[in-house]
């Protein structure tokens, strides 16, 4: 008889590889910002625009292209195999159960959009760059959450991975529609007859790689190819992918694809893309311009200020209209806590705000979203250190 890995320790192993990938995420941050604010910064520059890749397509993209059209790719593909597994089997199969996370998912994607576009309306690049600070990075949360609150109950992590998975899926949506340039239907249809040819394999248990590998080198070049992100194609690869294992087998694809390749995307592409994505000048100048700039204003504002409204005022609506219920264990100043956690944007907010913002604007934008992503993580480490005391005086009670 097969043994199956249940739920709960999947859910505990995908925690383990995001809060480590947080930690090397936060490590290649350092470096783009030392490397850009040193005497090497022309080094860095000219690695980043440096053009690799065949014309044919529309394939010659830049190093820093590459790390945000390829490399999140596998981020988003492992995005979206959390999320099938998650809706499935998982933390939001019981929609009941996963009511609260999902209200404060959309609390915390609304408020802050509409501050930011508030805040920055009128000004070049304010109809797309209120996007920016709806999305929570959830590598980096969950590796501020391991280091500082290892006593909050279980259910307060699978609370805020839920909303993270939950809002990374609002702020995918708004890539597919907002960033989109053109669109080539030849291209499109391309797309949508290779993830059917995908979804048929899935269907018919076939399971060898080298059909699946090419299949989905075909479907992210297809996207890119219309105009749509091509991250987007990693998402709908991962949808598409089985989660329920079948009789006698061990573990269903999307298991097997996530154990393998979860720690690629957490130690690798987002660390990579952190480091082409980050490195802006942090300079007496550089600063004065993000705090005198109506954009980065309303970026930090909406992240820091933003999510902690948004995600505190829908839970509290829904727990009062017995919608959700707090999770198992915690209490309202726990869910403060990582509500402000929520405010930590970086890996997709830098993301959008690379596809758009014109050059000028996009490095004050990108240092707002660090100085927020900063601000956020170390306000909500110190609520957290001190409900996670809380918690262990209440726990050495109970023994």
């Amino acid at each position: 008889m097969t043994r199956r890995t249940p739920p709960k320790a999947e859910f505990a192993r995908f925690l383990r590889t995001e809060t480590t990938g947080g930690i090397v995420l936060l490590i290649a941050t350092a470096i783009a910002l030392i490397w850009v604010n040193s005497g090497l910064s022309a080094s860095y520059h000219a690695l980043h625009d440096t053009t690799i890749g065949p014309e044919f397509l529309h394939l010659n993209l830049t190093v820093g292209e590459w790390a945000d059209d390829g490399l999140l790719a596998l981020f988003f593909f492992v995005i979206g195999l959390e999320l099938k597994r998650e809706t499935v089997v998982g933390e939001l199969s019981n929609l009941r159960a996963a009511a609260l996370p999902i209200v404060a998912a959309i609390g915390g994607v609304i408020a802050p959009a509409l501050i930011a576009l508030a805040l920055s309306w009128g000004e070049p690049g304010y109809e797309k760059a209120w996007a920016i600070p709806m999305a929570t990075d959830i590598a980096f949360a969950l590796g501020v959450l391991a280091l500082t609150a290892r006593q909050l109950p279980s259910s307060a992590r699978a609370f805020l991975l839920s909303l993270a998975v939950v809002d990374d899926l609002f702020a995918i949506a708004v890539i597919a529609v907002l960033f989109t340039s053109g669109f080539d239907v030849v291209a499109a249809a391309v797309a949508v007859a290779a993830l059917a040819a995908y979804w048929f394999l899935q269907h018919k248990r076939v399971r060898t790689a080298w059909l699946y590998v090419p299949l989905a080198v075909v479907v992210w070049v297809a996207v890119h190819t219309t105009g749509i992100h091509a991250t987007i194609a990693g998402v709908l690869l991962g949808l598409l992918t089985r989660v329920r294992p079948d009789p006698g087998e061990d573990e269903a694809p999307a298991i097997r694809l996530e154990h393998r390749l979860q720690p690629y995307s957490a130690l690798v592409a987002v660390p990579v893309f952190a480091l082409f994505a980050a490195g802006v000048p942090v300079d007496l100048d550089a600063m004065s311009t993000v705090f005198s700039s109506p954009i980065p204003i309303a970026i930090i504002v909406g992240l820091v200020g933003g999510k902690l409204i948004g995600i505190l005022a829908a839970s509290a609506i829904a727990v009062r209209a017995g919608i959700g219920a707090l999770p198992s264990g915690t209490q309202w100043r726990d869910i403060t806590a990582l509500a402000m956690l929520g405010g930590v944007g970086f890996t997709v907010s830098l993301l959008i705000t690379d596809l758009g913002l014109p050059p000028e604007t996009s490095e004050p934008a990108k240092a707002a979203v660090l100085i927020a992503s900063a601000t956020a993580s170390l306000l909500a480490a110190a609520l957290l250190r001190k409900r996670s005391k809380v918690h262990a005086q209440y726990n050495a009670q109970q023994v």
